[in-house]
């Protein structure tokens, strides 16, 4: 792979740069005829590191939270470490990536290289996420992983939404404290992220943690002539005073912009902003504005979900934003601003969420900073049941742990998104995770067999290199490797080389098996040693960015593969998630969706309970 890409000073692009109409145009970053609008492509910082990006092999990472912190925060050893005494400036290899703003495949280029900072979207704490969810996650991985491969340092930050419309009504419905039901999902999640063998964040803030910051934002909006409070106490973002809104990422008419609507999908973007919308549009100055900060209202709200931050400002003087709760687009703003500046390298999240979140976070972070918030964009496609997208609101999701029961199961899922195109919608089916289980099933048992064969060769691994045809074929499906990941996380590309490699070490074992059965005793007979020592280099290297060769961990709901499974008798209690497939299942039949209907008792079954239908009645769950 060509390495010869230098850090060199960025150049602004249009389509990465705003033009300013904030109140503060004569100061703004965004005003180009002001000699501090390209302040931030300054010259790059000089790296110390040096270390070789092509042989570090991932390690386990700290999971220990602080439990007095403002949000998760994890020690990432796959971050390259800095020693004083170097001053080497290096060279990083170019990756492109397809950029939602610019609609092209361009080059990444960090603001202060060999650092990226990267903020993506995180769960809403209300319920388990489920595998659609976690195709998001782990694009991120992906993504990150690749930085990592690179020699690229990522500042990594998720955010985790505990307050919202879905998460009040759910813990009025189950009588219990906002904290109590968000922590619940919050350390579900992680146990997820722990079985999916994601890199972790650097930090994952809590937008309850941070309401002093979201309030000073909305200040830093109001002053730049972009933010409105209404008679009833609630804020808004007055959208025909941001020029350029919802043509960033997305391709609309302004004019016929319709709360609510998500541009390409109708997905997660729509039922947000109908929330958005639904009891706070009467006080609003224009139909499009949307949400920044919601009132009060106590036939609705809860004491222990809204609060009255006091914000000093720069005077010295002190306001209040008023009794209420944070709209869901303001606390990425806010937190990407805190953790990573104002002009970041990366965001990531699904493709539901180009319009109206994104755009909104664009309007926000660019009105409130007077800079650009983001010069690269990355979107990831929708996991499908059957032909529609998977989602809570359609009633067709499964979370990780319905889906995939047994330690196997979560490792071929991980194989089966990290090895697809991440742009492209993916199928979620039976056979598809059954395909990815017999891939996963041939990686394990060819690494295993050169395991056990440099083991006991161990002495002669090294010689006669030059006359290796593995040694040969690794070298070309590395070169290819690194193309393939560099160029928009090209991992089908990526998953071939792999399997080029194993085909070739598989070939090698065939050839002296059959040496042997022919009764020869030349050297023929004996194993390419060092061909095999070089293709199991190979694919550890590979699996820095794959990460599909891990032990997955002890989770109280994920069963082991050799597991025998609970004890049956209808007296054991039925897990929770086989209960949500029973629920799902009823939705379906209630819905005509036979098919689907008839597709969930099969996974019912498969994970070892019987589902009984009762005339006027719930259906009876019992182990089978």
């Amino acid at each position: 792979m060509k390495l010869g890409v230098a850090i060199k000073t960025v150049a602004a692009t249009a389509a990465s740069i705003s033009i300013c109409t904030c109140a503060s145009a004569a100061s703004c970053a965004l005003n180009p005829t002001n000699h501090h609008g390209v302040a931030f492509l300054g010259p790059p910082k000089k790296s110390a590191s040096t270390i070789s990006s092509w042989k570090r092999i991932l390690r386990p990472y700290s999971t220990t939270r602080p439990s007095d912190s403002k949000s998760y925060q994890f020690n990432n050893p796959l971050q390259s470490t800095t020693d004083d005494n170097e001053q080497e400036t290096i060279s990083l290899p170019e990756i492109k990536l397809y950029n939602s703003l610019t609609r092209t495949k361009t080059p990444l280029v960090p603001l202060s290289p060999p650092k990226v900072t990267m903020y993506t979207c995180g769960p809403t704490v209300y319920d388990s996420a489920h595998v659609g969810n976690f195709r998001a996650f782990l694009t991120y991985d992906v993504l990150k992983r690749v930085l990592l491969y690179l020699g690229y340092d990522v500042d990594h930050v998720c955010n985790l939404t505990d307050v919202d419309d879905k998460i009040i009504k759910r813990c009025d419905r189950e009588g219990i404290s906002l904290i109590e039901l968000t922590r619940k999902y919050e350390e579900k999640f992680f146990e997820d992220l722990e079985a999916l063998n994601i890199v972790k964040a650097n930090v994952y803030p809590r937008a309850t943690e941070h309401i002093d910051e979201m309030a000073k934002f909305i200040f830093d909006l109001e002053r730049n002539g972009l933010a409105y409070r209404s008679e009833e106490g609630s804020w808004y973002f007055s959208v025909s005073k941001k020029e350029g809104y919802g043509t960033r990422l997305v391709q609309l008419d302004p004019e016929q912009l319709k709360i609510g609507a998500s541009a390409e999908t109708g997905g997660a973007g729509a039922q947000r902003g109908a929330l958005d919308a639904d009891e706070y549009d009467s006080e609003k100055e224009g139909v499009r504005d949307f949400c920044l900060w919601k009132a009060f209202k106590p036939e609705f709200d809860r004491e222990d979900g809204t609060w009255n931050p006091v914000v000093e400002m720069e005077d010295g003087t002190t306001r209040e934003i008023g009794r209420g709760r944070p709209g869901w687009h303001l606390e990425c703003s806010a937190m990407a601003r805190k953790y990573l500046g104002n002009t970041i390298d990366l965001h990531a999240g699904g493709v539901d969420l180009k319009f109206p979140h994104h755009e909104n976070e664009i309007a926000q972070s660019e009105g409130a900073n007077c800079a650009p918030f983001c010069s690269c964009w990355v979107h990831n496609g929708f996991v499908n049941i059957g032909d529609e997208k998977m989602s809570k609101s359609k009633g067709n999701f499964l979370t990780l742990r319905g889906a995939c029961p047994t330690a196997d199961d979560v490792r071929a899922y991980r194989y089966l998104v990290v090895s697809s195109q991440y742009r492209n919608p993916l199928s979620f089916t039976e056979a598809a995770l059954s395909a990815a289980k017999g891939a996963l099933k041939r990686l394990d048992k060819v690494k295993a067999m050169m395991a056990e064969a440099l083991d006991k060769g161990e002495d002669t691994a090294d010689t006669n290199t030059s006359e290796s045809a593995i040694i040969a074929t690794v070298d070309k499906e590395l070169a290819n490797f690194e193309l393939a990941i560099v160029d928009d996380l090209s991992m089908p590309r990526a998953s071939a080389c792999l399997f080029s490699i194993v085909k070739a070490a598989e070939k090698e074992f065939k050839r002296v098996d059959k040496t042997k059965k022919d009764g020869e005793e030349s050297a023929d007979a004996a194993l390419d040693l060092a061909g095999l020592k070089r293709a199991q280099h190979a694919l550890d290297q590979m699996d820095q960015v794959f990460g599909i060769f891990y032990n997955v961990p002890a989770c109280k709901d994920l069963a082991s593969s050799n597991d025998e499974g609970p004890t049956s008798g209808e007296d054991a209690a039925v897990p929770e998630d086989i209960m949500e497939l029973v629920m799902q299942r009823s939705k379906a039949k209630e819905a005509k969706d036979f098919e689907l209907a008839d597709s969930l008792r099969a996974k019912i079954t498969e994970l070892g309970f019987s589902v009984k239908d009762v005339k006027d009645g719930d259906p009876v769950v019992s182990r089978i």
